[in-house]
């Protein structure tokens, strides 16, 4: 094959995806092979249900977990999340923080190339990251830079100094936007598909698949055990199961709940279920009405029977949630706040609030949001209507949805796979003006805290910030999220997967790249 035909098109959603909690659990449906000892070799190939013909190598723009887990093969990060969801260095041997956690240092590990053969430096850090900052960046990951005020070389070492302190800084590192990539003529050079990671890009066809090598200089010689590797975009679940069955693939991701009884009969496949922080959800688009008015939407999140969509749609992989992204196992969760229910009457009564009797909207859906979207909608149409809403469920394309539809139609199905910390995942989706806030919501009260957690030492003096903050997108936001979902896996024989699989992303933490072999 051609080496690096890179193709550069426009696109503009988010993936993600992540979470802190490293509960994981593996369905003991079939074990499989889990603890074999890893070898090198072999062609390794694995159906996404995710990729759209847009995808780019702009990390900036990456916004779904095709991307996501392919940066994760080429590219190399200042830091990463280990499988107990602690930061751990890549590119960075170590660092180290200010007291006040505003001037932060980290020294890069000497002697590591690029796949061309080019040293890494810590001048290319300094492009890399400032390729996202800047008021003309576009990038998705341009609000979690913004406290950065100067970045600077001192001899090996990188330092990041901060308007205000960062506690959870050293996880930025490891945002899947943030890869460190040669710098050409002062500017970051993302075209060539050139990186740091375990794997150097053979092939890329956007949309379709992707084709790695083994990058045998790679620093880190306890990774990176398949010779080559096809990642195909496959968006049909049907047809994922179908190739993952036949023995044309050898794991596929986006398992549909409802499907996970009738593969377990199957003794070849391995079945995996990891609790995370992924959530599922319904994005209300606060600056177009009726969603203008917090009424309108308070109704509409009392008009949705949460229990019946995790047990049609999760089919218990997964748990209700209270229209708010922190999980059950983050240090933040703010465990005392009181669930929304399901309640038609509430629901009436706050429509009454708004001035009206009656409602009417459209919900648009995709599988490609998340396995049972379309359901979903159709569920919570059905409920709202004891409520006195018509909820009219649009069945929008799989092709195009996170390009065409998410963040352009004004009510919408959405999946988010968290962050590993809650301040990224705040930051990422509720600040104001942020790239992906795809419920344009803006609440002063909610942005003061953002920045006043964020540099807070005093762990409880931060968790009244951050129970205060899940309250008030409770009772204020624009998003529905009524379900938590597992993040839901398959592999064929054969394949040695990790003892125990991160969960803040979808397919172990998107390091299989790196973490699995054959036997």
């Amino acid at each position: 094959m051609k080496s690096n035909p890179v193709k550069s098109n426009s696109l503009s959603r988010r993936a993600f995806l992540g979470t802190t909690a490293a509960g994981v659990a593996v369905a003991g449906l079939a074990p499989g092979a889990l603890r074999a000892q890893h070898k090198r070799g072999g062609t390794f190939r694995i159906a996404r249900g995710h990729g759209q013909t847009t995808d780019t190598l702009n990390p900036g723009t990456f916004d779904n977990q095709f991307m996501n887990g392919l940066v994760y093969a080429y590219g190399g990060f200042l830091t990463a999340v280990a499988a107990d969801g602690s930061v751990i260095p890549d590119l960075a041997e170590s660092w180290e923080a200010s007291a006040d956690a505003k001037v932060w240092r980290f020294k890069m590990r000497p002697g590591i190339t690029f796949h061309s053969g080019r040293p890494v430096t810590p001048e290319d850090v300094v492009t890399s990251i400032n390729f996202h900052r800047g008021d003309d960046s576009t990038s998705a990951a341009k609000p979690l830079l913004e406290a950065i005020e100067d970045i600077s070389v001192d001899g090996n070492t990188v330092v990041f100094t901060l308007s205000a302190g960062n506690a959870d800084f050293a996880f930025i590192g490891s945002d899947y936007h943030l890869p460190i990539l040669p710098s050409k003529d002062g500017t970051m050079d993302w075209q060539s598909g050139d990186g740091a990671g375990p794997y150097r890009i053979v092939e890329f066809k956007p949309g379709v698949s992707a084709t790695v090598e083994r990058f045998e200089n790679d620093w880190n010689s306890n990774r990176g055990f398949f010779d080559r590797i096809e990642c195909l975009a496959v968006l049909d679940a049907n047809a994922r199961i179908t190739s993952l069955v036949s023995g044309d693939v050898h794991a596929i991701d986006k398992l549909e709940p409802k499907t996970v009884g009738l593969m377990a009969r199957n003794a070849s496949i391995n079945i995996h279920s990891v609790a995370g922080n992924q959530h599922y959800t319904f994005a209300m688009s606060t600056n177009k009405d009726p969603y203008t008015d917090r009424n309108i939407r308070l109704a509409l999140k009392h008009a949705v029977n949460r229990e019946e969509i995790v047990e049609k749609i999760l089919f218990g992989y997964g748990y209700v949630g209270n229209d708010h992204p922190i999980g059950r196992g983050q240090q933040f969760f703010n465990s005392d706040l009181a669930q929304t229910p399901y309640d038609p009457d509430k629901a009436k009564f706050y429509l009454k609030q708004a001035g009206v009797d009656k409602l009417s909207v459209e919900l648009s859906a995709a599988d490609a949001a998340y396995p049972g979207a379309v359901d979903a909608a159709v569920l919570f149409q059905n409920s709202a209507k004891a409520a006195g809403i018509d909820l009219q469920v649009n069945r929008a394309p799989n092709d195009g949805y996170w390009s065409d539809v998410w963040m352009k139609e004004p009510f919408s199905a959405v999946y988010w796979s968290g962050r590993p910390v809650e301040d990224s995942m705040l930051t990422l989706a509720y600040s104001s003006g942020a790239e992906w806030n795809d419920t344009f919501w803006d609440n002063a009260r909610f942005n003061e805290l953002l920045v006043a957690a964020r540099a807070e030492i005093d762990l409880d003096k931060r968790r009244a910030m951050y129970w205060e903050m899940q309250e008030i997108l409770n009772q204020d936001g624009g998003v529905i999220i009524p379900m938590f979902a597992n993040f839901i896996f398959a592999t064929g024989p054969g394949v040695v997967v990790s003892d125990k699989f991160a969960s803040n992303w979808d397919l172990d933490g998107e390091r299989w790249w790196e973490r699995w072999s054959f036997a």
